[in-house]
C-alpha cells in the first residue's frame, strides 16, 4: 500500500511539472509575437531593409520627379496638398519682355520752332509685340566727345511701353538760347543708342537723319527720358 501511495505521488508531481513547463513555453511564444510591431521594417530603394518610425502608408507622401522648372506637390491624408516650385522656377514671364531696339521701331527727329534749340526724337514701334523703351537714349553727334547728360527731373514713373503702331518720345536740348553754352558746333549726323532692361548702352546705334543744314550744339546739350507725349519732352 505505502508502494502505491508513493507512486500516485510521484505521478502527480510529474504532471503538475508539465503541465508548469508547458504555460511557460506559451507566454514565452505570446511575447515573441507582439513584442516587435512598435518598430516596422519598411524596404528601402537600395533592397535594404531599414527601421523607420512612426509607419506610414505608401500613399501618404507623393512627390513629383525633380527637374528644372519642375514643381513637387507633396499630400498629406486628410491635410489637403502643398505645392512648391522647384529650385529654378518659372521663366515664362520674362521671356514676354521685348526691349524696343533699332531692330523693332523706326525713330526720326525733328527741330521745333518752340521750345527755342529743341529736337524732338520719336520712336515708333514698327514691330507686332509690344515692347518696353527703357531708360532714355544715348545721343552720338558727330564729333562729339560724351553722351549728353539725362534731365533727371523729366524721369516717368514708369517705363514708357509701346504697342504696336505707337510712339515714344525724348525731347533734345541742343544748345543754350542765351547763348551761355560753351564749344558749340554744328553737326549733321546723330545716332541714337537704346538701353536694356538693366539700363545698359547696347549696340553701335540708329542713324536718325537730321536737317541738312546740321544742328548747332553746344555744351547745354541734354536730353529727357523716353516719355509717351511729345508735349512733355519738350517742355
Amino acid at each position: 500500500m505505502s508502494s502505491t501511495v508513493f507512486r500516485s505521488r510521484t505521478a502527480l508531481l510529474t504532471a503538475t511539472l508539465a503541465a508548469a513547463a508547458s504555460l511557460a513555453l506559451t507566454a514565452c511564444g505570446t511575447s515573441q509575437d507582439t513584442g516587435a510591431e512598435s518598430t516596422p521594417t519598411v524596404a528601402a530603394d537600395n533592397g535594404i531593409s531599414s527601421t523607420a518610425t512612426p509607419k506610414a502608408d505608401a500613399g501618404d507622401i507623393k512627390a513629383a520627379a525633380s527637374g528644372t522648372d519642375s514643381t513637387a506637390t507633396v499630400s498629406k491624408s486628410g491635410r489637403g496638398s502643398t505645392t512648391a516650385k522647384g529650385s529654378t522656377g518659372s521663366k515664362g514671364s520674362a521671356s514676354t519682355i521685348v526691349t524696343c531696339t533699332g531692330a523693332n521701331t523706326k525713330v526720326t527727329a525733328q527741330t521745333v520752332t518752340r521750345p527755342l534749340n529743341h529736337l524732338l526724337l520719336t520712336v515708333k514701334n514698327t514691330g507686332s509685340k509690344t515692347c518696353y523703351l527703357y531708360g532714355y537714349p544715348a545721343l552720338n553727334f558727330q564729333d562729339a566727345q560724351a553722351v549728353p547728360p539725362v534731365d533727371e527731373d523729366s524721369q516717368p514713373q514708369a517705363v514708357t511701353t509701346l504697342g504696336p503702331g505707337q510712339s515714344g518720345y525724348a525731347g533734345v536740348l541742343l544748345s543754350a538760347a542765351d547763348g551761355s553754352g560753351t564749344g558749340g558746333y554744328t553737326a549733321k549726323t546723330l545716332s541714337v543708342i537704346f538701353q536694356n532692361r538693366a539700363l545698359e548702352f547696347v549696340g553701335s546705334g540708329v542713324k536718325v537723319a537730321l536737317p541738312a543744314k546740321g544742328v548747332y550744339i553746344d555744351s547745354s546739350l541734354r536730353t529727357t527720358y523716353w516719355l509717351t507725349n511729345p508735349a512733355d519732352a519738350l517742355n
